[in-house]
C-alpha cells in the first residue's frame, strides 16, 4: 500500500519505520528538515520537507495514488486540516492524532463529520493501558481482545511461585481454569518460546496467559501473586497522560496523588481534578516524595517527559516503599529496550509504541478483505512474537476443521475462541465456525489474515 505519514516526531517515526518494514510504501512529510533526513537515513522511506496540511504539498507526495494518510504531527488542528485535504484531493482513507483532551468527549462527532477513517490518542491510550496494570498489579502487561472478554496477562514468576519447577502439565493438573500459557520468555535475550504441556517453568520466565478475566485472576492468585487492585497512586508529572489516568482512577475509587513542579500545571490539575492531591514540587527532590509518604504507597508511576528521570524516580521508588510497590515508567525511546529490560522498572509505558500497534492493526485489516481480518494485534516481544485477534468471515478455509487436522504453520498457536458469550481454551477438535473471534499467538510476523496461519498447499 502506499502510505504518506505527516509528523516525524516519536509517533510518526515510529510508524514509518513499522511500515516500511511491513513491505508498504511510505512516504513522510515534516516541516523539519533535521528529523527527514534522520528518518529517510535510518528507514527506507521517502522524505519531503513541508506543510502536511498544504494541498501542494500533498500533491507533491502523490496524495491522489495514496490509499492511506496519517496525520501525526504535535497539531491536533493540523492533523484534522491534513486529513480533510487528503479525503478531498485523493479520496484515500485518513487517520488523525488528536490528543487534546478538549477533542476527547467530541471526538465521534469530528470522525463522522470529516470522514476520518480512524483517530488515535496516544496519551489516553496509554492512560487507559497503565490504568488496567494497576487494577491488575501482578501483571506487567496487560492486553484485551474480543472486546475486553478475553485477556492476555504477562507477568513473572517469582523464586517462590508454586508453579516454578513444574512442567504445564502438571501446573493446568494442580491449579486448572480455563486458562492457556501461550507464549514464555525466557533468558536475558528474552527468547520466546510457544509451549507444550512438557514445558518445564523455572524461576525468572515470564509468562503470556490467555484467559477470561475471571479465570486470569483465579489463576494468577494460585500461582502466588496479587490480582487485587491497588487502593492509592503516585503519579509523576502531570501532563495529558497523568491527567487522562487520575481521572480513570478517581472514578474507580482509587486515590491519587499527583507531583508536578510547573505552578501553572498544578492549578489547572486542581480545578480539572479536585478529587486528587496536587503536589507543587519537584520529585527528584527526595525531600518531596518523602513527605508525601512514598514509602506507603501501593503504586508509583512515573510520566515526566524525560526517560532518565523516570527511570530514575521508578529506581528510588522501588528502594524506598516498605512494600511491593507496583511500578509504572514511561520510556518514550526504543533503543533502550535492551538496557531497561534488566534495570526491575515494573511495567513499561510506550505511547508511541501503543499507537503504532494500533494503526498497523488497521492497515492490516485493510490489505484484506477475505476470510478474517485482524481485529486487534499486540506485540509480545518487539519484532518476537505477536498475538492477534481474527474474526472469522464466510470462506476463511479453517471453518469446521479440528484444529488437529489443519495444516498450521511452526509456532503458530491457536490460543483461545470467543463464541455467543462463551470463552474457549481449544483443543484438537475444537473446530472454528463464522463469527468466531480467534485469539492466534506466533512468533512468526505479519499475518494479516487467518488464513496465513496455515501451510500453503501446492
Amino acid at each position: 500500500m502506499k502510505i504518506i505519514v505527516i509528523g516525524c516526531g516519536k509517533v510518526g517515526s515510529a510508524l514509518a519505520r513499522q511500515l516500511s518494514e511491513e513491505g508498504h510504501d511510505v512516504s513522510v512529510i515534516d516541516r523539519n528538515p533535521e528529523v527527514v533526513n534522520e528518518v529517510t537515513s535510518s528507514c527506507d522511506v521517502i522524505g519531503i520537507v513541508g506543510n502536511g496540511g498544504s494541498h501542494a504539498v500533498q500533491k507533491e507526495v502523490g496524495i491522489e495514488d495514496a490509499d492511506l494518510l496519517i496525520a501525526a504531527s504535535d497539531s491536533d488542528e493540523l492533523n484534522l486540516l491534513s486529513c480533510l485535504i487528503a479525503k478531498k484531493a485523493g479520496n484515500c482513507s485518513t487517520i488523525a492524532r488528536v490528543r487534546n483532551p478538549i477533542y476527547n468527549s467530541e471526538i465521534g462527532f469530528i470522525r463522522e463529520e470529516l470522514g476520518l477513517s480512524l483517530t488515535v490518542n496516544p496519551e489516553y491510550a496509554a492512560a487507559m493501558e497503565a490504568s488496567r496494570l494497576l487494577k491488575f498489579p501482578s501483571a506487567i502487561k496487560i492486553e484485551p481482545f474480543a472486546r475486553g472478554h478475553i485477556e492476555l496477562l504477562k507477568f513473572p514468576i517469582s523464586g517462590n511461585s508454586p508453579i516454578g519447577g513444574h512442567t504445564l502439565a502438571e501446573v493446568t493438573k494442580n491449579i486448572g481454569g480455563d486458562v492457556l500459557v501461550c507464549a514464555v520468555e525466557r533468558g536475558p535475550e528474552h527468547n520466546v518460546t510457544i509451549p507444550d504441556g512438557l514445558f518445564r517453568l523455572q524461576a525468572g520466565d515470564i509468562l503470556s496467559i490467555i484467559a477470561g478475566p475471571k479465570s486470569a485472576h483465579a489463576f494468577v492468585e494460585k500461582a502466588g501473586l496479587k490480582s487485587r487492585s491497588v487502593s492509592n497512586c503516585m503519579i509523576i508529572g502531570g501532563g495529558t497522560i497523568a491527567y487522562y489516568l487520575a481521572r480513570i482512577l478517581l472514578d474507580s475509587h482509587i486515590d491519587v496523588t499527583i507531583i508536578e513542579k510547573k505552578p501553572e500545571v498544578c492549578k489547572m490539575l486542581a480545578e480539572e481534578l479536585p478529587e486528587a492531591n496536587i503536589i507543587c514540587g519537584d520529585a527528584a527532590n527526595q525531600n518531596v516524595l518523602l513527605e508525601e509518604k512514598i514509602e506507603s504507597i501501593e503504586s508509583f508511576v512515573s510520566l515526566t517527559g524525560m526517560d532518565e528521570e523516570n527511570i530514575f524516580l521508578s529506581l528510588y521508588a522501588r528502594r524506598a516503599s516498605s512494600r511491593d510497590v507496583k511500578l509504572i515508567t514511561k520510556v518514550n525511546r526504543i533503543n533502550y529496550d535492551d538496557i531497561i529490560d534488566d534495570m526491575n522498572l515494573g511495567s513499561i509505558l510506550n505511547p508511541q509504541k501503543i499507537v503504532a500497534e494500533y494503526i498497523v492493526r488497521y492497515v492490516r485489516a485493510m490489505e484484506n478483505s477475505i476470510g478474517s481480518n485482524v481485529e486487534t494485534l499486540y506485540n509480545i516481544i518487539e519484532n518476537k512474537a505477536e498475538a492477534l485477534e481474527f474474526l472469522v468471515q464466510e470462506g476463511a478455509p479453517v471453518i469446521g476443521i479440528p484444529l488437529m487436522q489443519l495444516p498450521l504453520k511452526k509456532d503458530v498457536l491457536v490460543a483461545c475462541i470467543y463464541r455467543n458469550r462463551q470463552v474457549i481454551i481449544p483443543n484438537g477438535q475444537t473446530k472454528m465456525e463464522v463469527g468466531d473471534r480467534v485469539i492466534v499467538v506466533t512468533t512468526k510476523i505479519g499475518f494479516q489474515d487467518i488464513r496465513d496461519i496455515l501451510e500453503e498447499t501446492r
